[in-house]
């Protein structure tokens, strides 16, 4: 475990108590800290507004539930490496996407972000123009997503390690697990699948025209985790289960079977793939693949029950909805292709400790 040499919630009475005791941090830490504070402060945020009642400045933060609400809980881990590319990817689209990857797993239970944390480890040649950068897109995914950054970590390491955990409500008795899916359910998933797997193709190729450099790479710097879709379904109780599309459809689905006992079946030409730009760069073949096997998107996957399925709208809040199969008796999950034919789909998307 690497040392923490600092963390941003200690205010600065106990900063100036370690300077009279001789260890006090070093002027580029002290600097550091105070970005990331005037970053929690930006954009007119109220932190009364989400809970906090006392944030950055402190040993730690506290935070006071609405009464009513059930407390979600999520982390997610974002490394250079292994989820970035330092000299790729943009330090805000890095600040961005580490936020709403874990707002996603908030959305996926049908809850609301409130606050979170933040830890983060970098060089030190990334302390001052990276990270202010980086602090822009974070804290602009903050406002966006409603979700108030109240404190975290810091430290130095030769990489660029981020944690972001986040709280969140979902009103008492409504939380959607993926669990509930039975036999008959049918299955749908928002958006456009396989679009960020299609535009990191082609930034690691480097065939990416200024033009085209916005649509084709949206989905993939700067992903929207459907908040307002995951509340809807699970105030209205229509949503059986429900996860956000993390990891690819085939192995997300196949989770969410496990989880709930049952199998499934998934109609091949029924699933929403990318177009426009996408279809002009990738034959169809590969954008099926995407589709099926992409990750990254942080779209919703959820199943309604056969006599509520009528309910669900084509588009929601501007999210295209597509019903793309059903929920079977039977485990293991069958694609079944326009002519009828049916084969099983192994689960191939993303597996961090998969060879």
């Amino acid at each position: 475990m690497v040392q923490v040499e600092r963390n941003i919630l200690s205010g600065v009475k106990n900063r100036d108590k370690n300077r009279a005791r001789g260890r006090a941090g070093t002027a580029d830490e002290l600097a550091l800290l105070q970005k990331i504070e005037r970053a929690a402060r930006s954009g007119g945020q109220n932190r009364q507004n989400f809970g906090i009642q006392l944030g950055i400045g402190d040993d730690a933060a506290l935070w006071r539930p609405r009464k009513g609400y059930e407390t979600v809980l999520t982390t997610d881990w974002f490394l250079e490496g292994r989820h970035f590319l330092r000299d790729v990817h943009p330090p805000e689209s890095v600040g961005w996407k580490c936020l709403s990857r874990a707002v996603s797993d908030v959305a996926a239970i049908g809850g609301d972000p409130r606050c979170c944390l933040v830890s983060l480890a970098l060089p030190s040649d990334c302390a001052r123009e990276w990270l202010d950068q980086y602090l822009k897109g974070l804290s602009r995914a903050a406002r966006k997503l409603d979700c108030f950054l109240a404190g975290g970590d810091t430290t130095r390491f030769r990489a660029i390690l981020i944690n972001v955990s986040v709280v969140g409500e979902v009103k008492s008795g409504t939380a959607v697990k993926r669990s509930g899916a039975r036999a008959g359910d049918r299955i749908f998933v928002s958006g456009k699948l396989g679009e960020a797997e299609l535009g990191l193709t082609l930034l690691k190729k480097g065939k990416i025209g200024p033009r085209a450099e916005k649509a084709l790479l949206q989905k993939h710097f700067y992903p929207t985790p459907r908040i307002a879709l995951g509340s809807w379904l699970a105030s209205n109780r229509l949503a059986t289960a429900m996860m956000d599309l993390s990891d690819g459809l085939s192995s997300d689905l196949a989770r969410l079977c496990s989880a709930s006992g049952t199998g499934a079946r998934i109609f091949r030409e029924k699933l929403p793939v990318s177009g426009g730009a996408f279809a002009r760069r990738f034959d169809m073949k590969q954008r099926f693949n995407t589709a099926l096997h992409g990750g990254d998107d942080y779209e919703l996957l959820f199943c309604v029950k056969r006599s509520q399925a009528a309910r669900i709208p084509r588009r929601y809040a501007g999210v295209g909805l597509t019903e793309i199969g059903e929920i079977t008796v039977r485990t293991g999950i069958t694609l079944i292709d326009s002519s009828g034919n049916q084969s099983l789909l192994e689960a191939a998307g993303w597996d961090p400790f998969r060879k």
